[in-house]
């Protein structure tokens, strides 16, 4: 998949697009979007991630001797296809050089039986010596090189499977970081206690990946951040290296077993631990470690779950990070209604009903470690999850059934919004699947030089519960409504922007925010918001569209672009227009943009990524963003237009 294709030309005329274009494009879209609904009523469309996880899949098959070549000959294909010019492997499109894909994605081509003298195999090679070697990747991909007897265990930072009996007043305890964390960890703490040796049977190795041998390099470890406290944790790791033979094995065994009840209570069936492939990937080899045969029910669910990530939907095999079913309903079901589809329509309704089935009202999950007051009631991101609800997902799942407004919908939204007002941190944000999950000391661990280690309040996610409150009748002077407020204009960025946690990036961020706080009824004339809108207008491409590169997530980079994009451009747009802009000129190139912008059917092309898993480290491109947000920015920009108020009258 190529960029989005751009205009020939800079767009110089501000007049409103032609209507019937307008009404043309929308119709011919919303029949896709709606034909391309599921029979039970969802939408599912592919979630996709760099190269290393489809080389991490075929990594387990060569750790566990599953080999299946014709699937990792696809993905090897899918791999081959996106390296880039620098000779490695980028975690988006376009993108620099990434040690830890490049080294990942190198040792599987090389499983599945690449040449390592092949042009393809030697400029990555080449590429990734002059980059320090595999030595440098991240500690993950270390210790996945440990686990193929590719470098020594000292390699890694001392991870020991004790910590799972830790009091929760201990300065590290598995509530105080994120749920990925968590779920990536409990399987991991068990492999690093056990130290099992993948099976490799091709005995394929990756020597000529380091500068320096792989036994006889000594610095390993570093300080994530650079501050003093990582240097005193690295100090106390050695210390802790010294002292692990003395730590008796009784409380390894404990240890041990209470990972494995933390992991079979998770388990989660065919949507796997977490949802996410890196702890489903643990758990099977957990499993395997300790000796669980391959019929095993616990061994056979863990490894159909990673199966079930695979795709071939878009003509390429990718393996995807996990599955967004939830948010892409809740987001296409927003869609149809800007779009004029009333509650009982048929899309509309099946919509609404697989929705309702899918809240989880009767699982406590690890959230009530910090509300053990709160009764379930959200939802999840995948399609199940119980353990892990997602505060972003629900806030939009219950203001899309707010806009159906039944009554078979009432208990369903009260339900998720009182759990979504349990959900509020002390500081008026809210994150994403924890509250006051902010325990940044954590940090500083050598073991977390991936930098996503905790789950903050973002602007992002707390727009969108802000959004949803307003919306259900919430007014400014409640308290949390109050609060909310307060944090937002705490998190503005001194350019007028805010942050974009789960999508690229500071556009999504402000879009979030901006339409939120017009859904509270904020002054939109107000100075921080007009701010924001010329922030906003400021960024506008001049083929009419907006775009923002994943690399703005590093701070000397934040202004970067490769092109516009549909979703990018449809985030802009509705934020303008919330913020009453939907008579600017900026707009109507904008709308103009979109109008015109290339399709495939009822879908926008976009080859370039649009989300963000982790900043810096994992980026995402959501496949159903190009279908849906372009048709809902068009579609509201059409109501607006034959509006009275022209105003935005929903949290989204």
């Amino acid at each position: 998949m190529g960029y989005v294709g751009r205009l020939k030309a800079p767009i110089t005329d501000t007049s409103v697009t032609n209507t019937s274009n307008l009404d043309a494009v929308i119709g011919e879209t919303l029949g896709w979007l709606t034909r391309r609904q599921r029979s039970d009523g969802h939408w599912l469309f592919d979630l996709e991630a760099d190269t290393t996880i489809p080389a991490e899949y075929i990594l387990l098959n060569h750790y566990l001797d599953e080999i299946d070549d014709a699937t990792e000959g696809e993905l090897a294909a899918y791999i081959r296809a996106r390296q880039g010019d620098h000779g490695g492997w980028p975690l988006f499109p376009g993108g620099d050089l990434d040690i830890s894909a490049s080294v990942k994605s190198y040792f599987a081509l090389k499983l599945v039986g690449d040449d390592p003298e092949a042009p393809h195999m030697a400029r990555a090679r080449a590429a990734i010596l002059a980059h320090g070697g595999a030595a440098k990747a991240n500690v993950f991909t270390r210790i996945t090189l440990a686990l193929f007897g590719q470098v020594p265990w000292r390699a890694v930072p001392v991870i020991r499977v004790e910590a799972m009996l830790l009091p929760s007043w201990a300065p590290f305890h598995l509530d105080k970081v994120s749920y990925w964390s968590r779920t990536v960890m409990v399987p991991l703490f068990v492999l690093a206690a056990l130290k099992p040796r993948a099976r490799n049977p091709r005995g394929i190795d990756i020597r000529e990946l380091f500068v320096t041998p792989p036994e006889r390099h000594r610095n390993y470890l570093t300080n994530p951040t650079g501050h003093w406290l990582g240097e005193v944790l690295l100090v106390l790791d050695r210390l802790a290296r010294v002292a692990e033979p003395a730590i008796p094995k009784f409380l390894e065994r404990k240890a041990i077993a209470r990972a494995m009840a933390f992991v079979q209570t998770r388990l989660n069936g065919e949507d796997g631990l977490g949802g996410i492939f890196p702890a489903m990937a643990n758990a099977v080899m957990a499993f395997d470690a300790l000796g669980y045969s391959r019929d095993h029910p616990d061994y056979v669910t863990a490894r159909a779950a990673i199966q079930g990530l695979l795709s071939r939907e878009s003509g390429e095999t990718m393996c995807q990070p996990c599955l967004s079913p939830v948010w892409d309903t809740s987001l296409a079901l927003h869609t149809l209604l800007e779009a004029g589809c009333e509650p009982d329509n048929h899309a509309v309704r099946n919509a609404t009903d697989w929705l309702r089935k899918t809240q989880v009202l009767d699982v406590v999950g690890d959230w009530a470690s910090r509300k053990p007051d709160a009764r379930p009631g959200g939802w999840a991101f995948q399609y199940r999850n119980d353990h892990y609800p997602d505060v972003d997902d629900t806030a939009v799942v219950v203001m899309a059934l707010q806009r159906v407004g039944s009554d078979a919908v009432r208990e369903a939204v009260d339900r998720g919004v009182e759990w979504v007002l349990a959900m509020q941190s002390e500081n008026g944000g809210w994150g994403a699947f924890d509250a006051d999950n902010q325990h940044y000391f954590l940090e500083h661990m050598p073991f977390a030089d991936h930098g996503a280690l905790l789950d903050p309040p973002t602007a992002d996610v707390s727009a969108r519960c802000l959004g949803m409150l307003a919306q259900g009748g919430y007014d400014r002077d409640h308290p949390a409504v109050a609060r909310a407020i307060r944090f937002l204009k705490d998190e503005q960025e001194e350019d007028g922007s805010w942050f974009g946690r789960w999508g690229t990036n500071y556009i999504y961020g402000t879009w979030s925010v901006l339409a939120a706080l017009n859904a509270a009824g904020e002054d939109m004339g107000a100075p921080y918001i007009r701010k924001a809108v010329a922030w906003l207008k400021a960024r506008q491409r001049a083929d009419g569209g907006w775009g923002e590169d994943c690399a703005t997530y590093w701070p000397d980079r934040r202004n970067e672009t490769k092109a516009s994009t549909p979703s990018q451009t449809a985030w802009a747009l509705l934020a303008l227009m919330a913020a009453g802009e939907v008579d600017a000129p900026e707009v109507a190139r904008g709308i103009a943009y979109l109008v015109d912008a290339p399709r495939d059917e009822g879908k926008w092309q976009e080859g370039l990524f649009n989300a963000v898993g982790f900043p810096r480290v994992f980026y995402l491109r959501y496949h159903g963003y190009s279908a849906y947000f372009p048709l809902w920015a068009l579609a509201r920009y059409r109501n607006l237009r034959q509006s009275n108020t022209r105003r935005v009258a929903h949290g989204l």
